[in-house]
């Protein structure tokens, strides 16, 4: 069989499949994983090729291929993968037993830490170099932020349920909720003007963010 054929999607779920060897194939996957997400932040999604992190994984080229179809499918799933990371789903699974005000002062901390970690930094700066095409710009929105939102108004959807929030617009609120988290903090680190704040600050930043969200959607 040819390199390039061997390169096909439909070969996916044979590199996936059950038996002996799915756990070294996982391996393999988790490592290339790695892999993209530090040579996308250091070097751009221009800046990198399916090569160069199939060496940095340990991997042949089309091991990464088999796995992850082209790069912008790697790009996203790279993207989504840190994301998850920092920020897990089970943030966004309402506690039945625990006060709200606890749980959005979790879900705003990790934003927080994902958000000004240096990782965060390098690749929101590197979607705004000219040389980053809308298309990639998109991905990237699509794999971190878009889903951040969705899964926060979800959560916010089961508060109103159970009469603790009243919002009508719920994306629109999870946006909100976002934004005053990032607060002006986040516009200096960007620019370089700071680094990220002690974490006292920091938890003082982000309960005093929550505590204005529950003010503006609280029953009257």
């Amino acid at each position: 069989m040819s390199s390039s054929s061997s390169a096909n999607a439909p070969e996916k779920p044979v590199a996936r499949g059950a038996g002996p060897g799915r756990p070294k194939d996982l391996g393999k996957r988790a490592a290339i994983l790695d892999a993209a997400k530090e040579l996308f932040i250091e070097q751009g999604f221009n800046g990198i090729s399916m090569d160069g992190i199939a060496a940095a994984a340990g991997v042949s080229k089309l091991t990464v291929y088999s796995h992850f179809g082209d790069k912008e499918t790697l790009f996203t799933e790279a993207i989504q993968a840190k994301c998850v990371e920092m920020m897990p789903d089970e943030l966004f699974v309402t506690d039945n037993e625990g006060p709200l005000r606890d749980q959005l002062l979790g879900i705003g901390d990790a934003f927080f830490t994902l958000i000004s970690s240096d990782a965060a930094i390098a690749t929101q700066r590197m979607m705004m170099t000219p040389d980053t095409d809308d298309r990639i710009r998109q991905m990237f929105w699509q794999a971190g932020p878009a889903r951040t939102e969705a899964a926060l108004a979800d959560f916010l959807g089961a508060r109103v349920a159970r009469q603790e929030l009243v919002i009508d617009d719920l994306a629109l609120a999870a946006r909100q909720f976002f934004c005053l988290i990032k607060g002006e903090v986040h516009t200096h680190m960007m620019c370089g003007l700071c680094s990220a704040p002690a974490v006292p600050d920091a938890r003082a930043h982000i309960a005093a963010c929550v505590d204005f969200f529950l003010r503006a959607y609280a029953p009257r």
